[in-house]
């Protein structure tokens, strides 16, 4: 559930050029959007186990779920893998799309 919180955040800060509007103001959101893009970094290379750049869609199932349930959507070049710049890409077409 924090996964799936964490990448929502994330996807808003992609999507506004991490400039998201909350309580404090522009740059509290701001600094709420770098820390969970820090986070769903960390996720990301927690994930990778294998220290490759690229996610498998058992590694993702087991580290990022959100992830997961939208592998096939990321994976554009059916790769069978992500990798991190392709689930910011991911991130920024939903939240344009909203």
């Amino acid at each position: 559930m924090i996964a799936v919180v964490i990448l929502c955040i994330v996807w808003a800060g992609v999507a506004t050029g991490a400039s998201a509007q909350g309580v404090g103001g522009p740059a509290a959101g701001g600094a709420r959007a770098g820390r969970a893009v820090q986070q769903i970094q960390a996720r990301f290379a927690s994930a990778n186990t294998t220290r490759d750049g690229k996610l498998t869609r058992e590694q993702a199932a087991a580290g990022m779920p959100m992830v997961a349930s939208h592998f096939d959507e990321i994976d554009t070049r059916h790769d069978g893998y992500v990798t991190l710049p392709q689930i910011e890409a991911f991130a920024r077409e939903r939240m344009a799309a909203r």
